[in-house]
């Protein structure tokens, strides 16, 4: 898997050495609440933080798909999760861009900064179009999808249980757009 850089950010494979910060991202119910389906699953241990490494690395397998840890260029530990992979259950391959940050990092730009190299990686690699799938009230989450020239498209009822809120943003766009 590629790493990405931004002017401030390392975008990398977690590595086992991460996996103490992993645990205490995904053992916060403020995190937590916005991933996935269902209630919150809160992460338990260092165990099932290791087991969560290598699954972010099988899912990295496939180019430009990937699971990266943001780590600051000025050093420290990562400061969260940037994503790109295949939605679950996808009819045609849709890909989907998310991050996840510990709360120590929210309000300093690095999710905004993370998916603008996501995006870029993305389609540099030829992918037609990306989408974003919040949890309705996610507007932290939702405003990221803005800042980085992603579209609202309404709430749907695919790929998770419940409804999310959907936003998409094509390679034609992202190169005739600005951004951060």
């Amino acid at each position: 898997m590629q790493n990405l850089e931004t002017e401030r950010l390392i975008l990398r494979p977690w590595q086992h050495d991460d996996a103490p910060r992993l645990l205490d991202i995904l053992s916060r119910i403020e995190v937590m609440k916005w991933l996935g389906d269902g209630p919150p699953k809160l992460m338990k241990d260092l165990e099932e933080a290791h087991e969560r490494i290598d699954k972010y690395a099988e899912r990295s397998v496939e180019p430009p798909r990937g699971i990266w840890a943001i780590e600051p260029k000025a050093g420290g530990e990562p400061r969260g999760t940037a994503l790109l992979v295949t939605l679950p259950d996808a009819e045609d391959g849709e890909v989907e861009i998310g991050w996840h940050l510990h709360p120590d990092s929210w309000g300093h730009g690095y999710a905004t900064e993370a998916a603008s190299a996501v995006l870029a990686h993305g389609f540099a690699a030829g992918l037609p179009e990306i989408l974003a799938v919040t949890h309705l009230g996610n507007r932290p989450s939702q405003r990221v999808c803005r800042r980085i020239g992603m579209r609202p498209q309404g709430v749907v009822e695919k790929w998770y249980d419940g409804p999310s809120e959907l936003f998409r943003i094509t390679a034609e766009e992202w190169a005739a757009g600005q951004h951060p």
